[in-house]
């Protein structure tokens, strides 16, 4: 069984959670593209997780996680992570297998992601800073560097070198301080002896995985809204996020998946710039903020806030070819008098279709709402469908009619316990 969980609006969906829950009978959980501009929280024994670059799965006992090669990594994040794990009892030797294919986010790439968006002024794209575009950047025109090269001293510090001076006249050229090379090269010396006792050739292992029967989970790092070729261009990630990402970030056929998770948040959030059909502002969008903790797992930044988005998910449902629907925080929106659901978008005064649009239409179109009573009962410790308020339940089936894909888990609370299955 292979199973890949996605994220099918502007990220925060709850991803993490779903995975987490998922992986209680998964052999692998493997991430197969992003980087740490992607932020996953899973609560586990009344501990709080925010990964970054760790599978969300990997803290079930039995998982081992991957990160495969089309994952960037910024390797401090990723030893951060996993010395955080591990103080918490978990052992991560023999359990996390990273890919020498994946390329590394070096700090020239950090200092240039700030010059770039400080470069634009007013018209920042509200970036993470993190060195994602920059990496992408330097993977696609030949001058990334990778694990790969990590495993040789040499062919590392020849290749940093080289780049390393080309990046610092970029750098100066922005006014903006170029990096030491010599203490960097130390620094990744040190980081060097850390990382290599997990790398490992994962494309052989899922293989054998898959020939093994084993069970397998891919975790989707951002949303389809984020989506390098399906977002509203430039306000994106650095990679695709679709199904067929999966091919080229892991190695697994597209074929081979036999369940994709639509993971929906029972609103619509966005960290950073670009144009939400259905932002809100004022006192509702405050409410749902604060009770729903809206601040970035990976940011800190507090989310922008809009009602669900059935248009926008709808085409992520398809474009992935979603069978299995997950519908989060529905908690969230307990005590709202009203809710309501974006099912159309128009266009000086005509229909028109998300892909259709480019960031120009989404900011200037009017969204369509159907409007929902809602409900005023706590529903966090619910387990049964039938259990929940009438109101709430109509909301939930109104959205799975809409997608046409089954709902197989409502998430109610952030604890791993708090969901039921429909």
């Amino acid at each position: 069984m292979i199973e890949f969980v996605f994220g099918s609006q502007w990220g925060d969906e709850g991803k993490g959670k779903i995975v987490d829950l998922l992986a209680a009978n998964a052999d692998f959980a493997v991430r197969f593209h992003g980087g740490n501009n992607a932020g996953h929280t899973v609560i586990s024994g009344g501990k709080k997780f925010p990964f970054h670059l760790l599978p969300s799965g990997i803290l079930n006992k039995h998982v081992i996680g991957i990160i495969a090669n089309g994952v960037i990594l910024d390797l401090e994040v990723l030893l951060s992570e996993i010395k955080s794990v591990e103080n918490a009892g978990f052992i991560l030797k023999n359990k996390l297998l990273v890919s020498p294919r994946c390329h590394i986010i070096m700090p020239y790439h950090k200092a240039l992601d700030e010059a770039y968006e400080n470069a634009r002024g007013k018209n920042k794209l509200g970036t993470t800073r993190r060195g994602i575009g920059p990496t992408f950047s330097d993977k696609v025109s030949y001058n990334g560097i990778r694990i790969y090269e990590l495993l040789s001293e040499h062919d590392f510090e020849e290749k940093f070198i080289f780049q390393a001076l080309i990046k610092n006249k970029i750098l100066k050229l922005f006014g903006v301080k170029p990096i030491s090379i010599n203490k960097e090269l130390a620094k990744f010396k040190d980081l060097r002896k850390k990382i290599l006792p997990y790398v490992k050739d994962t494309y052989e292992v899922l293989s054998k995985a898959i020939k093994d029967n084993k069970r397998i989970l891919l975790e989707g790092a951002h949303g389809v809204m984020l989506d390098i070729d399906w977002s509203p261009y430039p306000y994106s990630t650095g990679s695709n996020v679709i199904t067929g990402a999966i091919n080229n970030g892991a190695g697994i056929p597209v074929q081979k998946i036999d369940r994709v998770w639509a993971v929906v948040k029972a609103y619509t959030s966005r960290v950073g710039g670009g144009p939400v059909p259905t932002e809100l502002h004022g006192e509702i969008a405050d409410r749902i903020r604060t009770v729903g903790q809206e601040y970035g797992t990976t940011t800190g930044r507090p989310r922008r806030i809009g009602w669900l988005d059935l248009v926008a998910t709808k085409f992520s449902c398809e474009v992935t070819g979603s069978n299995r629907l997950a519908i989060t925080k529905l908690d969230i929106l307990s005590g709202l008098t009203q809710i309501k659901v974006c099912v159309a978008y128009e266009l000086n005064g005509k229909k028109i279709p998300y892909s259709a649009c480019g960031y120009n239409e989404l900011a200037d179109l009017k969204p369509v709402y159907k409007v929902f009573k809602g409900w005023s009962e706590d529903i966090r410790n619910i387990k049964k469908f039938a259990d929940l308020p009438k109101n709430c339940q109509a909301y939930l089936r109104f959205i799975e009619s809409t997608l046409k894909v089954p709902l197989a888990i409502v998430s109610n609370g952030p604890e791993r316990e708090s969901y039921l299955k429909v």
